[in-house]
């Protein structure tokens, strides 16, 4: 009984003095909860003394992006041994998320404020503007993110530029000039769709993800409303806006349905099948983001992709991209590791990983002089100087508009709704929803 009493206890400070010894090697990833979190740099430094770690949340799902996030941070860790980064990647309940969180007061060190960084969480973030990358935000992002008093709220990643992505060699065979007003796209539509033979349509929008829906409309809402020098902006800031002003926006949107420039479809139709349509050939025009094209190239590798600014819809204007931020990271202004939390910002700052963050997410960087290389370099590059604004609903509607957007622009389609009710609708639910 001795004998064996003692061979337990050995091995009982065997198992101690090994699981002591099992930390892992600095600037390593160990992958938790089905790879969605990641905590590089765990452990403790040679000293003895623990680590700071810092929590990072960032709202995105696709996985080349998440990858060049996890190897950005990996290579922070590597220099910074002293510091370990628990990242989690969450798109689906993201947003539910951060609203539990800003209302008990515990936010992550780090996150993604995913277009709302001074509307939604500015109070509950840190002044960056004295960080060294501030003063290289460019010029179309720059007043997204800074306050009238210069507050500077995040470090936007990539920004924002959308417009349409379309099939470039398509357009060429059909002869016609990339569209420059609405009139001149759906012209360009129509002629797609005769000389085509019926096979390919400009649009494909989805009932079941009526997100699609709502961009378009969103999208639209800038050159009918905001691009144009008689801009109702100031009506829309001070709740004196004559909705029935909004209603050519719904009608422009019929227009495409009864012109039979929409996949006819549209409120059965999944938006997981628009890369397998745009594909084929039988779509030219998508309202998506630049990850789109590589669920096309997975089907259509050599197909050649382009973005053009959103068409005028006023007389006399000109093309316009939607914009803000798409990629960013902002700190918590009551994060116990500030310092720390900074110098990881400071570090995706650098141009190597603005320009990797860049190339994989084909969306410009949020920081000037930041050399890229993909696909579509040559269209941002090409138009430059083409003016961005600031998505519509994230100005002049009330949180909880994007629901009814979406809803309306359905029903509108469905033919349960007209242009004039559409209006109604929108108005009705502003001022319901402004109350809240």
């Amino acid at each position: 009984m001795k004998k064996r009493a003692f061979w337990f206890m050995t091995l009982a400070m065997l198992l101690v003095i090994f699981s002591g010894c099992s930390s892992r090697p600095d600037g390593g990833s160990i992958s938790a909860s089905g790879g969605d979190n990641a905590e590089t740099g765990s452990g403790k430094i040679g000293s003895g003394k623990a680590k700071t770690t810092l929590s990072m949340m960032v709202n995105i799902s696709d996985e080349s992006l998440t990858k060049a996030y996890r190897e950005i941070v990996d290579g922070f860790t590597k220099e910074n041994p002293d510091i370990s980064v628990n990242l989690q990647f969450d798109s689906n309940g993201y947003e539910n998320t951060m609203k539990v969180k800003m209302a008990a007061n515990d936010l992550p060190d780090i996150f993604d404020t995913h277009g709302w960084a001074k509307i939604r969480y500015g109070e509950y973030l840190a002044d960056l503007r004295d960080e060294p990358w501030a003063s290289q935000l460019t010029d179309t992002i720059r007043n997204v993110v800074t306050d009238e008093n210069g507050k500077v709220y995040a470090l936007v990643l990539t920004e924002a530029k959308d417009g349409m992505l379309y099939n470039v060699d398509m357009l060429e065979k059909y002869g016609i000039e990339v569209p420059r007003t609405f009139d001149e796209l759906v012209a360009a539509g129509e002629k797609i769709k005769k000389e085509s033979g019926g096979k390919t349509i400009p649009f494909y929008l989805s009932g079941i993800d009526d997100s699609t829906i709502g961009q378009y409309l969103d999208q639209f809402a800038n050159p009918l409303l905001i691009t144009a020098k008689n801009n109702e902006a100031d009506a829309l800031l001070k709740g004196t806006f004559d909705w029935s002003h909004i209603t050519p926006l719904a009608q422009s949107l019929l227009t495409l349905k009864e012109k039979g420039l929409i996949n006819e479809d549209v409120l059965t139709a999944k938006r997981s099948d628009l890369p397998a349509a745009f594909a084929a050939e039988k779509v030219t025009f998508a309202l998506v983001g630049p990850a789109f094209m590589d669920s096309v190239h997975e089907i259509a590798p050599n197909m050649k992709i382009g973005i053009m600014p959103l068409p005028a819809m006023v007389a006399g204007d000109e093309p316009t991209f939607a914009g803000g931020e798409r990629n960013t990271l902002a700190v918590w202004k009551d994060s116990k590791h500030l310092d720390e939390a900074k110098k990881l910002l400071q570090y995706f700052a650098k141009p190597e990983n603005m320009a990797k963050l860049s190339n994989v997410s084909k969306n410009p960087p949020g920081l000037k002089d930041i050399k890229t290389d993909h696909e579509l370099t040559p269209y941002y590059d090409k138009y430059a100087s083409i003016r961005v604004f600031p998505y519509f609903d994230r100005v002049y509607l009330p949180n909880g508009m994007w629901d009814v957007l979406c809803k309306n622009g359905t029903e509108l389609l469905a033919g349960r709704m007209t242009p004039e009710q559409f209006s109604e609708s929108m108005k009705t639910e502003v001022e319901r929803l402004s109350k809240k």
